[in-house]
């Protein structure tokens, strides 16, 4: 069975830093592209970060960008750094991963999904 699983979510004061993780099991992901997306309340989920699997080549949401890194490792881990926090990055965060076309953003690109990690950012 395929699974993500997002963990490093928390509260944290606005100026500071989170790590989010996302461990994928149930088949090799290392030629999938994966992807980071969030949802606030009352809002649509958007995109927030994408690694391709060929090259490993990001792409960020403006909102995010010089303030965000997102990485993989070998295994089938992937990592979102978050610097610089502020309140209106409280979302629920997800993890995806997908094959084929990559622009990273679009959610049709995606073909699993984690359950997702609260951040939690104050002022």
């Amino acid at each position: 069975q395929v699974q993500l699983v997002e963990s490093g979510g928390g509260l944290v004061q606005a100026g500071g830093s989170l790590r989010l993780s996302c461990a994928a099991s149930g088949r090799t992901f290392s030629r999938y592209n994966m992807g980071w997306f969030r949802q606030s309340p009352g809002k649509e989920r958007e995109f927030v970060a994408a690694i391709r699997w060929s090259g490993g080549s990001t792409t960020y949401a403006d909102s995010v960008k010089g303030r965000f890194t997102a990485s993989r490792d070998n295994a089938e881990n992937m990592y979102l750094q978050m610097n610089s926090l502020k309140p209106e990055d409280t979302a629920v965060y997800y993890c995806a991963a997908g094959w084929g076309a990559f622009s990273g953003s679009r959610e049709t690109e995606y073909h699993y999904w984690g359950q997702g990690t609260q951040v939690t950012v104050s002022s």
